[in-house]
């Protein structure tokens, strides 16, 4: 299993967003100096199965994709989506 700072790391170097349901993750990467990588944090992913998680995904990301390309923090729910722009203030 990678380390956080590895995968951080990778997604950095590829201009890839980390999708996580671990708040820390997403804290840690949105308190960096930078707008990159975006993290993604599912909210309440212990109430949806990974299909699930998939089709929210899969339904918003057309909405998010601008904001994650230029440096954004997503939040993800079934209820909610909330998109904060990196770094944060």
């Amino acid at each position: 299993m990678a380390s956080g700072g590895a995968i951080a790391s990778y997604a950095f170097t590829t201009a890839s967003a980390i999708i996580s349901a671990d708040s820390d993750v997403a804290t840690i990467l949105a308190l960096g100096k930078g707008n990159a990588p975006s993290p993604v944090l599912f909210r309440s992913a212990d109430a949806l199965t990974p299909r699930e998680q998939a089709a929210l995904l899969i339904a918003n990301l057309p909405t998010v994709e601008g904001e994650l390309s230029a440096g954004a923090v997503v939040s993800i729910s079934p209820r909610h989506l909330r998109v904060r722009r990196l770094p944060l203030r």
